[in-house]
Order: structure tokens, then sequence, then C-alpha cells
């Protein structure tokens, strides 16, 4: 701890006097972890003790270049910032295995799925910037604790963060939702909440083999916590029930070449409507009565990662292949299921070994139920003409597909221009398909 003082001393008499000592890795070096340099020395000073301080950013710029429900064309920017402190506590305070994760994070902007690919009386389903989203405000992402017994084996983490981070996981390097993070949340986000939204969990993961583990998850179900203005809020008032996740993955190497496989079950204890039918089993907008209820909403994953090559022996280039599948209970459920694949190739060229290139398709299979509810309603309500601003439109299935090509600019910023088209925004047919033309940008600060 002594040291750690010394190094918050140094690192503030750097930033406060450039000329002291401070030259070594400096600021806005391409070979540095970091925009704003190592500081002398000291943040790897503090990583060796167990510190890591993260600064990071995410932006994300979209442009309907053609077709979409409105068709004037524009472009809009969205972002996030994210402030963490990762702690290996046996390293700073000789805890045993234990770790210690604070982050908070801002999101600002606005989306062009929403002002003008998809049709506002029913929005989209896929997002052209998958940092927008869960309101543009702070919120307290992650506050968690995990300690491991049985030289690793068994870990168990406790505190506030999100499912996707454990379970369902997938990287985010696309730029569109269909292709970035825990998919699962993305069709039911009224029970999974993804980053940066955070609740009170559990997890438990036990790995039983050298390429196996096996995890199950609680997570406070609190809808509450989407509210714009709970971005901190610690209390559980508003909770409806738990999150429960189970999920098992293998982690295997063929012929040296690393791959990920995950099989995952959720289930939701809280009450919840069907989509369709009312309390007495009949269509509920010819009724008006009240929805029917479920005790619990349930539903499983499967998530495919594998590498299939390597470049000239570099197995940190080559061709990788991805898949996702995510299946939701018919009653309670807008999207039944979802499927996507596509590959990703690191090191294309020899003359930029660690830029990447991503291509993926997906679809968003909208429940025949749910539909069907959408047309008896604009049946009783006597309205049958698209143009009216109360007719509901019919979904069916969404097709979204992206490519995007990331240049690796520097060791803390990487930029990828990205082009998606996606047919049948919201899975309204009526909505010509779009063309969008987006660029992502992170960097670590």
């Amino acid at each position: 701890m002594k040291d750690f003082a010394k190094s918050t001393v140094a690192v503030s008499l750097c930033l406060l006097m450039p000329g002291l000592a401070c030259a070594d890795n400096q600021p806005f070096a391409a070979d540095s972890h970091w925009m704003t340099g190592d500081w002398g020395g000291v943040r790897s000073g503090w990583l060796e003790q167990g510190v890591d301080v993260q600064l990071n950013y995410t932006g994300e710029m979209a442009a309907n270049a053609h077709g979409g429900y409105d068709k004037d064309h524009t472009a809009r920017w969205t972002e996030q910032y994210a402030v963490g402190l990762k702690t290996d506590l046996q390293k700073l305070l000789g805890w045993d295995n234990t770790r210690l994760q604070l982050t908070i994070t801002e999101r600002d902007g606005r989306n062009l799925t929403n002002d003008r690919v998809a049709d506002p009386r029913v929005g989209g389903y896929a997002s052209s910037q998958e940092v927008y989203g869960r309101g543009q405000t702070w919120r307290l992402t992650e506050m968690w604790m995990s300690k491991a017994w049985f030289d690793g084996a068994l870990d168990i983490k406790a505190g506030r963060f999100d499912e996707g981070s454990d379970f369902n996981s997938f990287p985010c390097d696309f730029q569109s939702t269909p292709f970035c993070g825990a998919q699962a949340a993305n069709w039911i986000g009224d029970i999974w909440y993804n980053w940066p939204v955070s609740q009170w969990a559990v997890r438990t993961r036990y790995q039983f083999a050298p390429q196996w583990y096996a995890q199950i998850g609680v997570f406070n179900q609190n809808p509450s916590n989407l509210d714009v203005g709970n971005g901190f809020k610690l209390s559980g008032s508003g909770t409806e029930g738990a999150l429960i996740p189970v999920e098992l993955v293998w982690s295997p190497t063929f012929n040296r070449l690393p791959g990920e496989y995950r099989l995952g079950y959720y289930k939701s204890s809280a009450n919840a409507n069907d989509v369709l039918q009312d309390r007495d089993g009949n269509p509920q907008p010819l009724t008006g009565n009240a929805f029917q209820q479920h005790g619990s909403r349930h539903g499983y994953w499967l998530v495919v990662q594998q590498q299939l090559t390597a470049r000239d022996g570099d197995s940190s280039r080559g061709l990788s292949v991805f898949a996702n599948f995510t299946h939701h209970d018919k009653a309670t459920s807008q999207v039944d299921h979802f499927i996507q694949a596509g590959i990703v190739y690191k090191g294309l060229l020899d003359s930029r070994p660690m830029d990447d290139l991503g291509i993926g398709i997906a679809q968003v299979h909208t429940n025949a139920d749910y539909r069907e509810r959408a047309r008896l309603q604009n049946e009783a309500n006597g309205i049958s003409d698209d143009d009216n601003p109360a007719y509901i439109p019919l979904q069916y299935n969404e097709t979204s597909s992206e490519i995007y090509y990331g240049v690796h600019v520097t060791n803390w910023l990487t930029v990828r221009p990205n082009l998606q088209y996606v047919k049948n925004p919201g899975g309204v047919r009526e909505v010509d398909a779009a063309l969008i033309a987006g660029l992502k940008v992170q960097a670590r600060f």
C-alpha cells in the first residue's frame, strides 16, 4: 500500500509538472497501450501492484445511404465513456485469488435506427449503433468482487453487474446489435439487462476439466434499473423476481487454434403476460380483458466461436467463424428465436497484421402469435390502412448483415468503417430495405 501511495503522488506530480521525468512512453505514442501514455512509468507500476485504471471510449456514427422508413438522409453519432478500476487484491492486499471491479459509464447521442430506419410505430429490432440504448445517462455499470478457491477451479462473483459479461458472452467488434454482445438480451431485453445496466447478482463457476466449466447465476430482475434516473440506484425496490441463467462452456484447441462453445438456459421467476391470450384463453384484442399470466419465462442459447486457420504459423492471425442461436418461449416473447453467423479474419494483409475484417448475417424471427395480436387489434380498431397513424404494422422477420474493416491505428485506437444492410426493418415488410454506412471508434485513454 505504501508503494501504491508513492505511485499516486508520482502521477499527480507528472500531470501537474509535465517536464518532471515523464518522457518515457509519451502520450499519443503508437506503441503505448494508452493514449495518455504510461504517466512516466506510474501506470505500469500500478499494474504490477494489481491496480488497472481503465479509461475507455467508444463512438459510433451511422448514416442512411438508401432506403428505410424515412428517406431523408442524415447521420447520427452516439458514444460511451467508461471509467473503471480493475484491482487484483492478491497483489494489492494479499487476499488470495480475489478481484474487485468498479466501472461507471456515460452514454449520449442519437440513434439512426430510431430516427430514420424503422417505422416508429413499432420500432426496429436491430440497432445500427450498439452503444446507444438503455438511457443516455450515467450509470454504475460494475461494482463486484470475486473470490476463487481450489487453485481457481471454483470462482464466486457477487455485487452489481450484467448477465452478458458472464453468460451468453460474445465480442463486440461489429457496430450493429445482432453481432455484438450477449444476443439473448437483444430479444428479451425486458428481463435480461446487458451492459451498461447492472443489477444485484451472484455467479458461481466451477472448472471441472481443463477445457470445461459450468456456471450458474442469480440476477435481481428489477425493471426500475432501466429508468434513466436510476443509474446509481442500489435499493431493491421494484423487484419482480429473479433471472437464473445456467451455462456449460467448452474451450477446445484444434491444431493449436482456440475455440469456445457455449450452451445455456435461462429462467425468469417473474410473472409475464401472454402475447395473445386473455385470462380466459381468448384473443385479448377482441375481448379487452386482462392478459393471461404466466408464472415464468424461459429460453436457451448456443454460441460458437472457432479459429480455423493461422497465417504463416502465427495463431494471432487467421480465419475464425462464429454463430449464435437463441430461442425464447412462444407464450410470452415477441421474438421466438434468433440466428446469426459470420466470419472474422485477423491480419489479412501482411502490411497490416493487427487489422481485422468481419462479415455477418442474422435473422430475427417474430412470434406469429404476437403478429396475430397486432392484426386482431387493428381489426378491433376498424383500421386496415397502413398510412393511418393508429395502424399497428405487422411484424415478420428482420434480416441484417454487416461488413467491417478494423484499422488498428495504434495500440490504443481502432477505427472500424462498416456497411450494414437491413431487410424489413423491425420485421415490417412495407419498409424498404436500408443501406447504412457506419464508423466505429474505440480508444483507451
